[in-house]
């Protein structure tokens, strides 16, 4: 457990929260006047990097055939007039 002062806190959050990142601390104590009052420790990364697969399950249908119209898009990406 690492402590530092309030002080010390403010003027090098950008490094604490670095050791935190990179698993130099796996927590760290802020005290003023001596007295532990937060903790700074890493956030739970299990669920904020799950991906998010099915979000748009059933909010549209996928042709059987997707190439199926590649030269239509194609004309309309390019500005073509259409045949």
């Amino acid at each position: 457990m690492y402590i530092v002062n309030m002080h010390q806190a403010k003027s090098s959050l950008s490094r604490l929260v670095e050791d935190i990142e990179t698993g130099r601390q796996c927590e760290i104590i802020i005290a003023r006047n001596g007295c532990p009052v937060a903790r700074l420790v890493p956030l739970d990364s299990g669920n904020a990097q799950r991906p998010r697969l099915g979000v748009a399950k059933g909010l549209f249908e996928v042709p059987d055939s997707i190439d199926e119209m590649n030269d239509e898009v194609a004309k309309l990406f390019l500005g073509k007039q259409q045949d």
